[in-house]
């Protein structure tokens, strides 16, 4: 990757030959470092107090074995992770991610963005993620228990309530969350709210279930009136994923006057012209645990097609990629556009690539990058922290209101960094200046120990 300025060209080098092979997170290193050129600029006592050198160089990184036994009584070995990226603004915070996908590059380029994310949100939280190669699909709840309690075994020696506070991810739901919980306090023999995403019952915060599907369109309403004088009222409205943040952005995208139209999984997508009935998709994911597939067969009229990426051809005013990183491609971007796509607003981490964010920002298309769009899941993990702390619980409305009050601030947070800094509109510049500057300067304050 090539950069006007030399020292973050430096940078990049360092990086890169520091982490060889790690493309996701050498992709969201190079999109960040892009977006601080203006700071550079502007900023020269950050580039003297070394912030961008240390900032992209993770505080800690944590590999463990995790071995456990499947119900047959065969020992399985899996690699677990966190990785514990900037502390500068709070605990360490962001989610446990279990999937055959995740190595070292995956987990890095999530704390890298989590950091930024965490900082737009306006609450105390540091950047950090992890996970396991684990794939909990098909696997018993005894399988996953007994994998979940020798994850949380060696990750309870490196996580704590005023330390890094982990959260679900892809593969990590309620069951996940419950299991390691249980785990950790056997362990610690304590009760604190070391993990968000937790049951209602024992310390988990109305909403939380809602609040990154909910969040996504509260940030796409906002940055669609104050930049087009538009809403979702009237549009039809395309998500790929039917995951919890999928179904969730479903609901409030038709609570605010759309038609959302499509939703996938790995295998295909399914459209529906009439309007996706959330509740059989509901039914489907979320207590079958069944595939997407299974919508066409009990819904007429609706279509099921083999392969996920083709959803993007399917004409839309707003499309919401919620599945996962690098989902939509610069081909996929011309289709979109060709269609008449208005806005694109990310639900998943890094779902577009940077062929296919150029395009967007190219053709005049509003972009909500994710680090500003889905911020409401760890916003609404971050209130879950304060009622911990204050050992009380809110109730939906005040949490969802708070939610509502924290994507419109990290909206104008971006969109007023992309004006001073000379990129008006272009989020991504102005999501990643605003976030990067406040754990700057926390970093700067806090000296080079940080």
């Amino acid at each position: 990757m090539t950069f006007k300025n030399e020292y973050l060209q430096k940078v990049y080098n360092d990086v890169e030959a520091r982490n060889p092979g790690e493309k996701e997170f050498l992709q969201a290193v190079g999109e960040v470092l892009e977006s601080l050129e203006p700071v550079v600029e502007k900023r020269p006592d950050l580039v003297e107090a070394g912030i961008i050198d240390r900032i992209v160089e993770p505080e800690r990184q944590i590999i463990f074995r995790v071995p456990w036994v499947d119900d047959s009584g065969k020992v399985r070995v899996n690699r677990g992770f966190r990785v514990q990226f900037n502390s500068a603004i709070g605990p360490y915070k962001g989610g446990l991610r279990l999937h055959p996908s995740v190595n070292a590059s995956v987990i890095k380029f999530l704390g890298f963005e989590q950091i930024f994310k965490n900082s737009l949100t306006g609450l105390p939280m540091g950047g950090g993620k992890g996970g396991s190669d684990f794939d909990p699909k098909g696997k018993s709840d005894a399988e996953v228990m007994r994998f979940c309690q020798s994850f949380m075994t060696e990750l309870s020696k490196h996580i704590g309530a005023d330390t890094d506070v982990p959260a679900g991810d892809i593969g990590v739901g309620a069951r996940e969350i419950g299991f390691m919980f249980g785990q950790y306090k056997r362990l610690r023999n304590e009760f604190t709210g070391v993990l968000t995403g937790k049951g209602l019952s024992y310390g988990g915060s109305l909403a939380r279930k809602e609040a990154t599907g909910f969040g996504l369109c509260y940030f796409t309403e906002e940055m669609l009136k104050c930049m087009k004088n538009d809403s979702f009222a009237g549009k039809t409205v395309v998500i790929s994923g039917s995951g919890n943040v999928a179904i969730y952005a479903c609901k409030k995208a038709t609570e605010l006057g759309g038609k959302v139209v499509a939703l996938s999984d790995s295998n295909g997508y399914i459209y529906d012209a009439n309007g996706i009935n959330l509740d059989v998709v509901k039914q489907i994911k979320e207590v079958e645990r069944g595939r997407i597939k299974e919508y066409a067969e009990r819904v007429p009229g609706s279509v099921y097609t083999e392969g996920c990426r083709g959803i993007w051809t399917i004409k839309c005013d707003i499309a919401l990629p919620c599945a996962t990183q690098n989902e939509l491609d610069g081909a996929a971007a011309d289709a979109l556009i060709a269609n008449g796509v208005i806005a694109v607003a990310e639900g998943a981490n890094m779902p577009s690539t940077p062929d296919a964010v150029a395009k967007f920002l190219a053709a005049g298309v509003m972009f909500g990058p994710a680090k500003a769009a889905n911020a409401g899941g760890v916003a609404t993990s971050g209130l879950e922290m304060s009622q911990n702390s204050e050992r009380l619980s809110w109730t939906f409305e005040e949490v969802d209101s708070k939610l509502h009050g924290i994507m419109v601030n990290i909206f104008h947070n971006a969109y007023n960094a992309s004006k001073e800094y000379g990129f008006e509109g272009n989020l991504v510049v102005g999501a990643n200046i605003a976030g990067f500057l406040k754990v700057a300067d926390a970093m700067k304050w806090q000296g080079v120990a940080y």
